[in-house]
Protein backbone atom coordinates (compact mmCIF):
# COMPACT_ATOMS: atom_id res chain seq x y z
CA UNK A 1 0.00 0.00 0.00
CA UNK A 2 2.84 2.43 0.84
CA UNK A 3 4.36 1.89 -2.58
CA UNK A 4 1.03 2.81 -4.21
CA UNK A 5 0.73 6.16 -2.42
CA UNK A 6 4.38 7.02 -3.15
CA UNK A 7 3.90 6.02 -6.79
CA UNK A 8 0.79 8.18 -6.97
CA UNK A 9 2.71 11.18 -5.56
CA UNK A 10 5.55 10.60 -8.04
CA UNK A 11 3.06 10.47 -10.91
CA UNK A 12 1.42 13.72 -9.75
CA UNK A 13 4.77 15.49 -9.37
CA UNK A 14 5.81 14.56 -12.93
CA UNK A 15 2.93 16.76 -14.13
CA UNK A 16 4.97 19.79 -13.06
CA UNK A 17 7.12 21.42 -15.78
CA UNK A 18 10.76 20.36 -15.75
CA UNK A 19 10.14 17.52 -13.29
CA UNK A 20 11.14 14.14 -14.66
CA UNK A 21 10.58 10.81 -12.97
CA UNK A 22 13.86 10.80 -10.99
CA UNK A 23 13.34 14.32 -9.68
CA UNK A 24 9.74 13.46 -8.82
CA UNK A 25 10.95 10.46 -6.82
CA UNK A 26 13.44 12.60 -4.90
CA UNK A 27 10.73 15.16 -4.20
CA UNK A 28 8.28 12.47 -3.10
CA UNK A 29 10.71 11.06 -0.56
CA UNK A 30 11.63 14.59 0.56
CA UNK A 31 7.94 15.32 1.17
CA UNK A 32 7.60 12.01 3.02
CA UNK A 33 10.47 13.02 5.33
CA UNK A 34 9.00 16.47 6.03
CA UNK A 35 7.27 17.12 9.34
CA UNK A 36 3.52 16.63 8.86
CA UNK A 37 2.77 20.33 9.39
CA UNK A 38 5.22 21.41 6.67
CA UNK A 39 3.75 18.95 4.17
CA UNK A 40 0.23 20.08 5.05
CA UNK A 41 1.23 23.74 4.61
CA UNK A 42 2.57 22.96 1.11
CA UNK A 43 -0.64 21.11 0.23
CA UNK A 44 -2.77 23.94 1.67
CA UNK A 45 -0.80 26.55 -0.31
CA UNK A 46 -1.47 24.64 -3.54
CA UNK A 47 -5.18 24.38 -2.78
CA UNK A 48 -5.29 28.06 -1.73
CA UNK A 49 -3.69 29.30 -4.94
CA UNK A 50 -6.01 27.15 -7.07
CA UNK A 51 -9.11 28.30 -5.15
CA UNK A 52 -8.28 32.00 -4.76
CA UNK A 53 -5.89 33.13 -7.50
CA UNK A 54 -7.39 35.41 -10.13
CA UNK A 55 -6.25 38.10 -12.53
CA UNK A 56 -6.00 41.70 -11.36
CA UNK A 57 -8.85 43.69 -12.91
CA UNK A 58 -6.40 46.44 -13.85
CA UNK A 59 -3.13 44.85 -15.00
CA UNK A 60 -3.92 41.09 -15.20
CA UNK A 61 -1.20 40.08 -12.75
CA UNK A 62 -2.05 37.21 -10.39
CA UNK A 63 -3.75 38.27 -7.16
CA UNK A 64 -6.26 37.07 -4.60
CA UNK A 65 -8.12 40.41 -4.57
CA UNK A 66 -9.78 42.56 -7.23
CA UNK A 67 -6.56 44.53 -7.76
CA UNK A 68 -3.03 43.30 -7.14
CA UNK A 69 -0.68 44.73 -4.51
CA UNK A 70 1.28 46.64 -7.17
CA UNK A 71 -1.78 48.38 -8.63
CA UNK A 72 -2.98 49.14 -5.09
CA UNK A 73 0.36 50.65 -4.05
CA UNK A 74 -0.01 54.45 -4.12
CA UNK A 75 3.77 54.93 -4.10
CA UNK A 76 4.16 53.37 -7.59
CA UNK A 77 4.75 55.67 -10.58
CA UNK A 78 1.44 55.40 -12.43
CA UNK A 79 2.83 57.29 -15.44
CA UNK A 80 4.93 54.29 -16.51
CA UNK A 81 3.59 50.91 -17.61
CA UNK A 82 5.88 47.93 -18.17
CA UNK A 83 4.22 45.50 -20.58
CA UNK A 84 5.10 41.83 -20.04
CA UNK A 85 3.85 38.53 -21.42
CA UNK A 86 3.15 36.56 -18.23
CA UNK A 87 2.68 37.15 -14.48
CA UNK A 88 5.98 35.33 -13.87
CA UNK A 89 7.71 38.19 -15.76
CA UNK A 90 6.37 40.66 -13.18
CA UNK A 91 8.01 38.63 -10.41
CA UNK A 92 11.33 38.58 -12.29
CA UNK A 93 11.36 42.36 -12.82
CA UNK A 94 10.20 43.05 -9.26
CA UNK A 95 13.16 41.02 -7.92
CA UNK A 96 15.51 43.62 -9.42
CA UNK A 97 14.02 46.32 -7.19
CA UNK A 98 14.62 48.91 -9.93
CA UNK A 99 11.28 49.44 -11.67
CA UNK A 100 8.82 51.47 -9.61
CA UNK A 101 6.03 51.88 -12.16
CA UNK A 102 3.04 49.65 -12.89
CA UNK A 103 2.65 46.62 -15.14
CA UNK A 104 0.36 45.28 -17.80
CA UNK A 105 0.33 41.52 -18.39
CA UNK A 106 -0.68 40.45 -21.90
CA UNK A 107 -1.23 36.80 -20.87
CA UNK A 108 0.78 35.58 -23.86
CA UNK A 109 2.48 36.74 -27.02
CA UNK A 110 1.37 37.01 -30.63
CA UNK A 111 1.65 33.74 -32.53
CA UNK A 112 -0.66 33.63 -35.57
CA UNK A 113 0.37 30.05 -36.38
CA UNK A 114 -0.88 28.98 -32.93
CA UNK A 115 -4.05 31.07 -33.26
CA UNK A 116 -2.84 33.73 -30.79
CA UNK A 117 -4.00 36.96 -32.43
CA UNK A 118 -4.18 40.45 -30.84
CA UNK A 119 -7.79 39.90 -29.72
CA UNK A 120 -6.69 36.87 -27.65
CA UNK A 121 -4.25 39.02 -25.62
CA UNK A 122 -4.91 41.90 -23.22
CA UNK A 123 -3.84 44.51 -25.78
CA UNK A 124 -7.23 46.28 -25.93
CA UNK A 125 -7.22 46.54 -22.14
CA UNK A 126 -3.77 48.17 -22.39
CA UNK A 127 -5.10 50.74 -24.86
CA UNK A 128 -8.02 51.54 -22.55
CA UNK A 129 -5.62 52.04 -19.61
CA UNK A 130 -3.45 54.35 -21.69
CA UNK A 131 -6.41 56.40 -22.92
CA UNK A 132 -7.94 56.68 -19.43
CA UNK A 133 -4.73 57.59 -17.59
CA UNK A 134 -1.91 60.13 -18.06
CA UNK A 135 0.75 57.63 -19.20
CA UNK A 136 4.18 59.05 -20.06
CA UNK A 137 5.99 55.87 -21.06
CA UNK A 138 5.20 52.31 -22.07
CA UNK A 139 8.14 49.93 -21.60
CA UNK A 140 7.89 46.78 -23.69
CA UNK A 141 9.46 43.88 -21.80
CA UNK A 142 8.28 41.00 -23.96
CA UNK A 143 10.64 38.05 -24.42
CA UNK A 144 13.55 38.43 -26.86
CA UNK A 145 12.27 35.74 -29.23
CA UNK A 146 10.22 35.79 -32.44
CA UNK A 147 6.84 35.94 -30.67
CA UNK A 148 8.00 38.58 -28.19
CA UNK A 149 9.53 40.72 -30.92
CA UNK A 150 6.38 40.46 -33.06
CA UNK A 151 4.26 41.46 -30.05
CA UNK A 152 6.50 44.43 -29.20
CA UNK A 153 6.43 45.67 -32.80
CA UNK A 154 2.65 45.33 -32.99
CA UNK A 155 2.13 47.30 -29.77
CA UNK A 156 4.63 49.95 -30.90
CA UNK A 157 2.64 50.45 -34.11
CA UNK A 158 -0.73 50.80 -32.39
CA UNK A 159 0.72 53.25 -29.83
CA UNK A 160 2.32 55.55 -32.44
CA UNK A 161 -0.84 57.64 -33.01
CA UNK A 162 -1.12 58.25 -29.24
CA UNK A 163 2.25 60.06 -29.08
CA UNK A 164 3.39 58.19 -25.97
CA UNK A 165 7.05 57.39 -25.41
CA UNK A 166 7.49 53.68 -26.11
CA UNK A 167 10.71 51.91 -25.19
CA UNK A 168 12.01 48.35 -25.37
CA UNK A 169 14.13 46.71 -22.69
CA UNK A 170 17.74 46.17 -23.74
CA UNK A 171 19.17 42.69 -24.07
CA UNK A 172 22.39 41.11 -25.12
CA UNK A 173 25.30 39.48 -23.33
CA UNK A 174 24.72 38.17 -19.82
CA UNK A 175 27.09 39.36 -17.09
CA UNK A 176 29.97 36.95 -16.58
CA UNK A 177 29.85 35.42 -20.06
CA UNK A 178 32.58 35.40 -22.71
CA UNK A 179 32.00 37.10 -26.06
CA UNK A 180 33.55 34.19 -27.95
CA UNK A 181 30.76 31.88 -26.76
CA UNK A 182 27.86 34.19 -27.66
CA UNK A 183 25.76 33.45 -30.73
CA UNK A 184 25.43 35.98 -33.56
CA UNK A 185 21.90 37.10 -32.63
CA UNK A 186 22.87 37.80 -29.01
CA UNK A 187 25.98 39.70 -30.10
CA UNK A 188 24.06 41.76 -32.66
CA UNK A 189 21.43 42.68 -30.04
CA UNK A 190 24.18 43.63 -27.60
CA UNK A 191 25.73 45.91 -30.21
CA UNK A 192 22.37 47.47 -31.10
CA UNK A 193 21.58 48.10 -27.44
CA UNK A 194 24.94 49.72 -26.62
CA UNK A 195 24.95 52.91 -24.53
CA UNK A 196 27.30 55.77 -23.80
CA UNK A 197 29.60 55.52 -20.80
Amino acid sequence: MTQNIIENLVNQLTKLPGIGRKTAQRLAFFILALPANDAKEIAAAIVDVKDNARFCSNCFNITDADTCSICSDSSRDRNKICVVEEPSNVLAIERTGIFKGTYHVLLGALSPLDGITPDKLKINALLIRIKDNPIEEVILATNPNTKGEMTAKYITEILKPLNIKTSRIAYGLPIGSDIEFADEVTLSKALEGRRDL
